[in-house]
């Protein structure tokens, strides 16, 4: 929502897909400054989506993406240099999913990147990442779905927060709620941080994508004009999958501020509840080392977070 409130806003360039450059391109075809790896890594690119939607012509990107690229920042540097430049601004933003666990990298390829690292409720933020089939709960764990996404998000949130402890002040956090409920006080302090005018007006008036209608999996809320992604999972869980949900993540709620629904007298912190923290927190580094440094990394893509370069 965010990415398309900066398209909304005028100045950036409009790229609606992500690269996957960090994550996928360098984990399955190497170190994009090689001239092989990066004959092999074009010749797959120029049938993708990505390229599809650049607006870019094949043969003289091609040609510029080899004569020109010595890293895998470089490959992305160069594409959205061409991009910017065809739509005639001199801005652009990555909302490329699971950036996050390459933050370091990225600042060092691009040393001028603005990070804002979006926080939702992850009572919510499980919710679509179970809907969407991305919580990938062990074979046994089929019916907990909602939990794997639930440590899954304390994951990633952690390492986002952690990660960027070392690159601010190039780095802030924005509460997805608070774009939901506050936004135009949200996108004016958003606004400060990255040194661009995010006119609220503005904004609603060229309604890119999310901006003008939700994408969400919840249709029938829309349908019902019920929409309502903040309080969701009060209406949305079961009594004891909210509370096992709280049992497994709820200290990490409210170091966040989020308020737990079940008392505390109510909360499982035994034996299960631990073994499950450990047994997937430890699955989701290993997940994490496979994607950075094998060809299955195609596999694991998912969650978000932004970057913008100037």
């Amino acid at each position: 929502m965010l990415y398309h409130m900066l398209l909304s806003a005028g100045g950036f360039a409009h790229f609606r897909t992500q690269l996957n450059v960090f994550d996928v391109l360098r984990a399955n075809y190497g170190e994009l400054g090689v001239l092989e790896n990066k004959r092999r890594m074009m010749k797959e690119w120029l049938q993708s989506r990505a390229f599809m939607v650049s607006g870019l012509d094949a043969a003289s990107i091609e040609a510029k993406v080899l004569s020109e690229c010595r890293s895998t920042a470089d490959f992305q540097r160069i594409v959205m240099k061409e991009v910017a430049q065809k739509q005639g601004v001199d801005r652009w933003a990555d909302s490329t999913p699971t950036n996050i666990p390459y933050l370091l990298e990225i600042k060092r390829g691009f040393p001028d990147a603005l990070v804002i690292h979006i926080i939702r409720d992850g009572r919510n933020a499980a919710l679509s990442l179970d809907r969407h089939g991305w919580s990938r709960p062990l074979p046994w764990d089929r019916r907990r779905g909602l939990l794997a996404a639930g440590i899954y998000w304390e994951w990633i949130v952690r390492k986002g927060r952690m990660l960027g402890e070392s690159v601010k002040p190039d780095y802030t956090e924005v509460r997805y709620e608070d774009l939901v409920n506050k936004p135009r006080e949200t996108l004016a302090a958003v606004g400060r941080f990255i040194d661009h005018d995010l006119d609220y007006d503005r904004i609603q008036k060229a309604a890119v994508g999310s901006v003008r209608k939700p994408l969400t999996t919840f249709t029938a809320e829309l349908e019902q004009g019920s929409f309502n992604p903040v309080d969701r999972f009060k209406t949305v869980f079961s009594n004891e999958d909210l509370r096992l949900f709280e049992s497994l993540v709820g200290d990490y709620l409210q170091q966040l501020g989020y308020k737990l629904v079940t008392p505390e007298a109510h909360l499982d912190h035994g034996f299960r509840v631990n073994a499950l923290r450990l047994i997937y927190f430890r699955l989701n580094d290993v997940k994490q080392l496979v994607k950075s440094k094998t060809r299955l990394s195609r596999f694991f893509v998912r969650y978000s977070d932004t970057l913008i370069d100037k």
